[in-house]
């Protein structure tokens, strides 16, 4: 299982370089398929919000007040932790949805991320943070869902919105 999920994330995770042509040009992926809408982070992450983003690919200022990030740094893809927390990630999204949870990886620090420089992970690291854009949790191991999504409901934002849906 973890082998198919490696192959799977390698395979994800390597879309979005570009390709080289016959003559060593770099293509652009959005060039290489012809009828490929480009969107957003924002609108990829509203279209299917199981999406996991590659941390080198998004600014995570557009995701401010819109979703929560939770950013999982490993040194390696291949790191056991990174994997198994993905895989808990990926596993049921569905408690993630509901509370606007937006996921990111990083795996490859020569990439020198933003994420990366802001937060400075040491080996694999769990960083959940709130809409505003705050670290609300830091953790050197992985954490299931709903561990996760414990924490997410005690944040005052979050209470916020489970008060309002109760209401309306």
């Amino acid at each position: 299982m973890r082998a198919i999920f490696s192959l799977i994330l390698s395979a994800t995770l390597a879309l979005p370089l570009a390709a080289q042509d016959a003559g060593g040009a770099e293509t652009p992926v959005a060039e290489q398929l012809p009828d490929a809408e480009i969107l957003s982070p924002i609108e990829a992450w509203q279209a299917d919000p199981t999406t996991v983003f590659d941390a080198s690919e998004v600014d995570i200022d557009t995701f401010k007040w819109i979703a929560r990030p939770i950013v999982v740094f490993a040194d390696t893809p291949v790191d056991p932790s990174f994997q198994e927390q993905i895989d808990n990630l990926t596993r049921d999204p569905g408690e993630l949805v509901r509370r606007d949870v937006v996921l990111i990886s990083d795996s490859d620090p020569s990439q020198r991320s933003d994420l990366r420089s802001r937060l400075r992970p040491r080996g694999f690291a769990l960083v959940l943070m709130g809409k505003d854009g705050d670290v609300e949790l830091r953790k050197p191991f992985p954490w299931s869902v709903r561990e996760l999504s414990r924490a997410i409901d005690k944040m005052p934002l979050r209470q916020q919105e489970m008060r309002d849906q109760s209401r309306g």
